[in-house]
């Protein structure tokens, strides 16, 4: 007899841009059921449940005394990250939050603290590196295709934010800029990969001071800059592994890849991070082609398509924790990842190189069942 997969109750903590992209990725998971949105403003709560069909709306109060919700979902700005994400575990829920952490590393050890002397669980974003296009290139990196892994290269360009986002401040303020907006993607892939890192060095600058917005819907005219927004970095991991990583708001246009990563064998490009698939490709050096490898498990949606944008694995595998399963996307792991990032600004300020204080495990990898 086949044993049914528990279900377990969220309630989505904020009703902003991405909201939606979780509703419908959740609902593609027979594990969740989303059943409670709560806002800062309930109004936009209301509204967001009545457009998704969601049963229960109101203000965060209202959600943490929500018995019937056992996972809080916490898409809120990333200055509200560590009230909120504590808030959620005094109150018994567990919390899927979403990156980074916390917006800063201070505060994201009040967040560990708050996790460890209860008994919820928490994890965080980014979870793209649980879709198949890094957990082929995991695959690839274990099954040895390229051989002992020397270096990476990772390129983040501008997600050009202004001319779609009705209100991009959070992406230019604390806790934003290509380092902590984008690069968590990147670097969460590179170490689930690669294994933690062990040191870094970099430079950063501010580009345009303030960007106009051009969004149809925006609700400011104009952004000013609080954060880098060109940074380049070297990364040396644990392994021994180099890596180079440039995060930019200020380049629009490239013809750089997204991911490499280069063995003694033969090298695998990846797809954009961002997303959780994409072709994989390997070049072997005694190759005359690239090839593109199958991935190793499904699809999480379909590539080009608005699928794409959907998200939920991260919480299904908090789900799965909850009922005994490996927690990939783990408070170590994004305390790690954020940890780094945010030593690019201090290694830019000190002019030094900086050792890293934390370290993780590489998460478990997924299999196909």
């Amino acid at each position: 007899m086949v044993q049914r997969e528990t279900r377990h109750r969220v309630g989505i903590l904020g009703a902003g841009n991405i909201f939606g992209r979780y509703v419908e990725g959740m609902r593609t998971l027979p594990c969740l059921d989303v059943v409670r949105v709560a806002d800062v403003d309930p109004g936009r709560a209301k509204q967001a449940a009545q457009e998704y069909g969601i049963p229960a709306w109101g203000d965060g109060d209202d959600l943490l005394a929500d018995d019937g919700v056992d996972i809080v979902v916490n898409i809120t700005p990333p200055r509200f990250h560590a009230t909120t994400v504590i808030a959620a575990l005094d109150a018994g829920k567990h919390v899927y939050v979403e990156k980074p952490l916390a917006a800063t590393v201070e505060e994201a050890r009040k967040v560990l603290d708050a996790a460890e002397r209860g008994t919820a669980l928490l994890g965080s974003a980014p979870d793209t590196f649980l879709g198949s296009a890094v957990q082929t290139a995991r695959h690839a990196i274990d099954q040895e295709l390229i051989g002992e892994v020397i270096g990476a290269t990772a390129f983040v360009r501008s997600s050009r934010a202004e001319t779609w986002h009705p209100d991009p401040r959070a992406f230019y303020g604390p806790g934003g800029g290509p380092v902590l907006d984008m690069g968590p993607y990147y670097l969460a892939a590179l170490i689930n990969c690669l294994g933690p890192v062990a040191q870094i060095s970099a430079a950063t600058r501010v580009g345009a001071p303030t960007r106009r917005v051009t969004s149809p819907e925006r609700v400011v005219e104009e952004v000013a800059v609080e954060v880098p927004t060109h940074a380049s970095a070297t990364l040396t991991f644990a392994s021994g592994a180099i890596g180079t990583a440039l995060m930019s708001f200020d380049i629009w246009d490239t013809e750089l890849p997204r991911i490499e990563i280069y063995g003694t064998e033969g090298t695998l490009a990846l797809p954009n991070p961002n997303f959780f698939d994409g072709d994989v490709r390997l070049k072997r050096h005694q190759d005359e082609e690239w090839q593109v490898l199958a991935p190793v498990i499904k699809p999480f949606g379909a590539v080009g398509t608005p699928e794409q944008h959907r998200r939920g694995l991260g919480v299904q595998d908090l789900a799965g924790a909850i009922g005994g399963k490996p927690l990939r996307v783990g408070a170590g792991f994004a305390f790690h990842t954020l940890d780094v990032l945010e030593s690019v600004e201090a290694s830019q300020r000190e002019n030094r190189f900086i050792a890293i204080g934390s370290s993780c495990e590489r998460p478990a990898p997924r299999t196909a069942s």
